[in-house]
């Protein structure tokens, strides 16, 4: 019998594969979070980097099996993922590897565990074939070994140029690095985490540590730390203000926090979140905080129901989320070439609603996920031209590092999701 991780984590892929599906909405499925620490931790790290390398362990399959791959039954081909994942890139024992490999395409198809076997023991035996050269050939490495699906693929090396079209592909690779802060309400938080174990170096946002060593996850729940990607503490950390601030977009907390927490008393934050769910979520997190601070409302970003203006408005908008590849590595399989434009329409209308919340004098930041320019520049450099009441403010001397001409760009091989963030100001 397959383990509890392994049949769950294949479950998760199948969720993820449907229309519809998300790693997220998979990964929380209360089967998941009913696993103990350690098989829970098993399950994330074989969907995550399956998802991640897909497009490598679809380009070896193909060559062991003798049919498309489009043509084997669905369930049985991400059995098959998930054992090539673990024999190339895990050291789970090949025999164990096998063994639950072939009862999972069993489970799905009872014809195809004699399939499955020959396939992932002639992949024992040969090995994966040689990477194509990124030099030589770039696009046949970044849609195998750099697993992107083809389009993204063509339109990062045509944009970019084949070098950097792969640098970024291989930090994508990745699992990124885990970063957090700690409750400032909290004095002994420092001590608390040193005496678990947790060994922790600053990351280049003022108050972020990097993890390098220990458990988080007793500290999560009672408020003593925050995990948060460190290109989502640099947004939050350029949109802080004096006064009141409103984050437009605001669940799941971590950006209005951060706002409120920098404040250190002189600064309220109004988080709005539309989505129910997404709602509660923020205010969960908002008690475990105690950020007293932090006011937590239902508003829609199209249609924000404030009469007075705001001493800053953060709009970190919904996007394709095509920066995040490695957190969430999903979305280059979900993602089609049509979604930054898709995205771009509702991004434009977002930001022309709060551009009248801004006071005279106050900030408006505007930041994505995104690495396309369709959902970044081209957003805000019409939204620029067409109100001249404002300006592209610079950032402090610490973030100067990212300055790329008017904005901020944060890459992914800095460490982290990738952010583009327009910070403006109204003159």
């Amino acid at each position: 019998m397959p383990s509890p991780a392994r049949r769950l984590a294949l479950d998760v892929l199948a969720r993820v594969s449907r229309p519809g599906g998300t790693l997220a909405r998979a990964l929380a499925a209360p089967a998941v979070e009913a696993l103990d620490e350690r098989e829970r931790a098993l399950v994330h790290e074989l969907v995550l980097g399956t998802l991640r390398r897909r497009g490598w362990l679809d380009h070896v399959l193909g060559r062991l099996v003798h049919q498309p791959l489009e043509r084997v039954v669905p369930g049985v081909l991400e059995a098959l993922r998930l054992g090539a994942y673990q024999l190339l890139f895990t050291r789970v024992p090949p025999h164990a590897v096998l063994s639950e490999s072939v009862e999972l395409a069993r489970a799905v198809e009872p014809r195809a565990a004699g399939f499955a076997n020959a396939v992932l023991r002639r992949l024992q035996r040969e090995g994966a074939p040689p990477e194509p050269d990124p030099a030589a050939d770039p696009l046949a490495w970044l849609t195998s070994s750099g697993s992107l699906p083809r389009w993204l693929a063509e339109r990062w090396a045509d944009r970019l140029g084949p070098a950097r079209a792969v640098e970024r592909a291989r930090a994508l690779l990745e699992a990124p690095p885990v970063h957090f802060r700690t409750n400032p309400r909290r004095p002994d938080a420092a001590d608390r985490l040193a005496a678990a174990g947790v060994r922790a170096q600053p990351a280049f946002v003022p108050g972020s540590l990097a993890l390098l060593e220990g458990r988080l996850s007793p500290f999560l729940e009672s408020g003593i730390a925050y995990v948060q990607d460190v290109g989502s503490q640099l947004v939050g950390a350029l949109s802080a203000a004096e006064g009141t601030v409103l984050d437009v977009c605001a669940a799941p907390g971590g950006k209005s926090l951060l706002i409120a927490d920098l404040g250190e008393g002189r600064t309220r934050v109004v988080a709005a979140e539309a989505s129910p769910r997404r709602l509660r979520t923020l205010e969960s997190l908002r008690r475990r905080w105690g950020a007293t601070q932090v006011r937590v409302v239902a508003a829609d970003g199209l249609r924000p129901p404030f009469a007075r203006p705001f001493d800053a408005v953060l709009l970190d908008a919904p996007c394709s989320g095509l920066g995040t590849l490695a957190r969430h590595p999903d979305i280059r399989w979900r993602c089609g070439p049509g979604e930054p434009e898709r995205q771009s329409r509702r991004q434009r209308a977002l930001l022309e609603a709060q551009a009248t919340l801004v006071r005279p004098g106050g900030r408006l930041v505007y930041a994505t996920c995104s690495v396309e320019p369709e959902e970044n520049e081209q957003v805000v450099e019409p939204f620029l031209a067409a109100h001249a009441e404002f300006e592209v403010e610079g950032p402090p001397d610490w973030a100067d590092r990212f300055r790329d001409g008017r904005f901020l760009r944060l890459e992914p091989a800095a460490g982290g999701d990738a952010f583009f963030v327009a910070r403006l100001r109204r003159r």
